[in-house]
């Protein structure tokens, strides 16, 4: 009798312990799979015909109007989509010959393309017309790249080959010019079975690895246009129960060096450089481990982010402003290997700084 009790017992135990488990599998969130137009990493040709006048005046942040685009997945073998499309940003949208957009498509629409699982999806164009102007459309889709290697909490990017119709009243002109896709923050937070949020967070609330990992990309690529406070180029997510800050738009970068960027007064408050080029961290103090850590990651990916943008070299027009970004980023890798100028440059910068 008691064997068989015990037998009984050991039974309840066994099943207990796996059915836990087994729901525990199923409370996890599931990380979902990469869309099909951000799996494939080959260079997606686009056309394009609108007025970028007309869409200014009759599109805005909640308003879009008609459109089409024509891709083509194989040489030549171009295929049309109809989705809508509006004007977006605020620096670029006032300031731009080029009109930084965003599309919206249908699901019916997008079913049994490339397209098939987006809804909405920005494209990055170059903002002026100057012989730069696509070289320093791939530096910033390079930052894109690079925080891919960093974080799992990033957005997927998509370059793009453009030819754009610009429609005029009396003649229309065409340019072809580079850009690239980046997914909306939903699918984002989707990938990690998390949500996007628009709740005001103090800056300490926020995860602080990924906090410090952030800001540490940023000083990487002198980037000082945005800030944890007020949720200014970044975008919230839960996920995990963490609150976690996903980095965006890099044109003010001093990787990129446009000819336009300034350094950044976020809400008015004036930093003390005057050069985009010149590296300022401002990012939160954390525990001084946490800085540390995230120093030997980024030394440990040293060789994966370069390895990772060497084919970017064959889309510059001027290779000299390929290099330039790259001896940038080794720049940054020197702060890292100095231990004093890390200490100073980042450690007790974030101790100064109320971000």
């Amino acid at each position: 009798m008691n064997f068989q009790y015990s037998k009984i017992i050991l039974l309840a135990a066994f099943l207990f312990f796996h059915t836990s488990h087994a729901q525990d599998a199923i409370d996890a969130p599931v990380k979902k799979p990469t869309t099909p137009l951000f799996a494939d990493q080959n260079i997606l040709p686009l056309k394009m015909s609108f007025s970028p006048k007309k869409l200014r005046k009759l599109t805005n942040d909640s308003t879009y109007m008609p459109s089409k685009i024509w891709y083509a997945e194989a040489p030549d073998e171009w295929k049309e989509l109809d989705l809508q499309v509006r004007v977006r940003g605020n620096f670029r949208k006032n300031n731009c010959y080029f009109t930084p957009i965003k599309f919206k498509i249908k699901k019916k629409q997008a079913k049994g393309t490339v397209f098939e699982g987006e809804k909405l999806l920005k494209l990055v164009v170059p903002c002026l017309k100057e012989s730069v102007k696509n070289d320093n459309v791939i530096k910033e889709l390079m930052a894109y790249k690079i925080y891919e290697l960093i974080s799992p909490y990033h957005f997927k990017t998509r370059m793009v080959d453009i030819e754009f119709e610009d429609v005029k009243t009396k003649r229309s002109v065409v340019h072809n010019i580079k850009g690239f896709l980046i997914e909306d923050d939903k699918s984002v937070a989707k990938r990690h079975g998390g949500k996007v949020s628009k709740r005001p967070i103090p800056p300490l609330g926020y995860d602080p690895n990924e906090c410090v990992r952030n800001a540490m990309f940023q000083f990487m690529i002198g980037n000082t246009d945005w800030s944890a406070t007020y949720q200014h180029n970044m975008k919230l997510m839960f996920v995990d129960k963490r609150f976690i800050l996903v980095p965006y738009d890099f044109d003010m970068a001093g990787l990129v060096n446009s000819s336009y960027a300034v350094v950044s007064q976020v809400r008015g408050n004036q930093l003390p450089i005057d050069d985009v080029k010149q590296r300022l961290f401002v990012g939160y103090q954390r525990d001084d481990a946490i800085f540390h850590a995230n120093k030997e990651m980024y030394l440990a990916k040293r060789q994966e982010i370069f390895e990772a943008l060497e084919p970017f070299e064959a889309y510059f027009e001027n290779k000299r402003s390929y290099k330039a970004a790259i001896d940038y980023l080794h720049e940054f890798y020197d702060v890292l290997n100095n231990e004093k100028r890390f200490e100073r440059d980042i450690i007790a910068r974030a101790k100064k700084h109320k971000q």
